[in-house]
């Protein structure tokens, strides 16, 4: 818990959909942390996306947190982009002591905060250049953005030692280790089953976006080809993923069901604490919250095996890099009852390694080192002590404040991927 010592701070939480949570584990932190740090007395902003014009829905507050609402384009490539650029643009000038941006996608917006001297931390997620749906222009982006992050972030955060693991290798780029919570599901109950026809332990179940990193199409393939009896129960969908969308479904036998995205907190809860296993393919995203959903859940959990999986679940799960590889752990569960329960006690004390409080504590120890920074210097790099007591060298502020033009024009309609990549930040004339 934060220290009596601790002055009130305004912290603002920019780059994702924002609260209440309904998708992604960037919203679930934000939601989690953001409500833990209003308890503590900080004011705490967040920076919810609108899409359509419809604000009669919108809460001015939640959960404590201040919610400021804008729009966004609705076109993958600019979608977050849209919305950052408008949220940076009312945040500069109604600055905070500190700022958390969620996703090194955000980078170009990064100098006009340094230059409102707003100390800024940098939440770099998963490796955002390996996912499929980034290719070509995409992918150059991401990569410029993470140089970018690495340039004018005050801080850096990782969820995961393969993400720290990253920009210390590529970069020499400390970061601040800082995971997800795992939310653990201890009277979830199984009334809700009955909705779906479904009973307690009586499947598997998949919760994930249908993207090609998240491995979808290969755990529906791998099980399809298996003699599982127990059900597969599929929970997720994907906006900008029809063809993908298409292959998956395609791969299917009568055993799998398809619920789609299931934004129902309680049935969620439902679905992971009562299922037999859990199947989990992302691939890309440093430590995931619905993996660590599942282990809060006790759920016997099957995951891609790449070192984030591996680092949060240890000898606690069954790994696959194949459809040929579901098939044999899916058998494998359902022929060894008593290994598959006795994962799923593993999961749960995995779980207790990942706990919202001690979360926020490291949250609230950076903004509270952001905000402790003289804001007035500039020109040569400023010294920091990090959280491991490795020096980091912070990039200079700008000579002079950023002179931001209507928000109609920080991302026009028509600005592609490619032509953002040339003209990262748009100053007026």
């Amino acid at each position: 818990m934060r220290s009596k010592q601790a002055r009130p701070l305004r912290i603002a939480l920019v780059g994702t959909r924002g609260v209440p949570a309904r998708y992604g584990g960037f919203e679930t932190c934000v939601e989690e942390v953001g409500s833990r740090l209003a308890q503590r007395g900080h004011d705490v902003v967040v920076y919810c996306r609108r899409l359509g014009g419809d604000r009669s829905a919108e809460l001015a507050t939640y959960k404590g947190m201040s919610l400021v609402h804008h729009g966004a384009m609705k076109k993958r490539s600019l979608e977050t982009l849209s919305h950052t650029a408008l949220s940076v643009q009312h945040l500069v000038r109604h600055r905070t002591d500190a700022a958390v941006v969620f996703n090194a996608g955000n980078a170009p917006f990064l100098p006009a905060l340094r230059a409102a001297r707003i100390p800024v931390a940098t939440h770099v997620d998963g490796l955002e250049w390996k996912r499929d749906k980034w290719a070509g222009a995409g992918r150059r982006y991401y990569l410029m953005a993470e140089r970018m992050a690495v340039k004018w972030s005050d801080a850096l955060i990782s969820d995961a030692v393969g993400i720290q693991d990253y920009y210390l290798d590529k970069f020499g780029k400390p970061t601040d280790l800082i995971t997800y919570g795992a939310p653990i599901l201890d009277a979830a109950g199984d009334h809700r089953l009955a909705e779906l026809g479904l009973t307690s332990g009586g499947y598997h179940l998949v919760v994930a976006r249908f993207e090609p990193e998240n491995h979808v199409d290969m755990i529906v393939e791998g099980y399809s080809a298996s003699n599982a009896e127990l059900p597969l129960i599929v929970v997720g969908s994907a906006p900008y993923a029809d063809a993908y969308t298409q292959r998956v479904h395609s791969l299917a036998d009568g055993r799998v069901t398809f619920l789609g995205g299931v934004w129902d907190q309680e049935l969620l809860d439902q679905l992971y604490a009562n299922a037999f296993t859990y199947l989990h393919g992302h691939s890309v995203g440093g430590t995931n919250p619905s993996l660590l959903r599942a282990l809060g859940a006790s759920a016997a959990t099957t995951a891609f095996d790449v070192n984030f999986n591996r680092e949060v679940l240890g000898a606690a799960g069954r790994y696959f890099h194949t459809a040929a590889d579901v098939r044999t752990q899916v058998e494998d569960s359902e022929s060894d009852v008593a290994l598959t329960v006795e994962l799923g006690t593993l999961a749960r004390i995995q779980a207790k390694r990942y706990d919202w409080d001690e979360v926020t504590d490291r949250y609230e120890e950076l903004c509270l080192r952001l905000a402790g920074r003289d804001r007035a210097l500039s020109g040569a790099g400023h010294r920091a002590a990090a959280t491991d007591n490795t020096v980091v060298e912070l990039a200079p502020l700008p000579p002079r404040p950023i002179d931001f033009p209507a928000a109609e024009q920080l991302v026009p309609a028509d600005l592609s991927t490619s032509e953002l990549i040339a003209a990262p930040v748009r100053r007026s004339a």
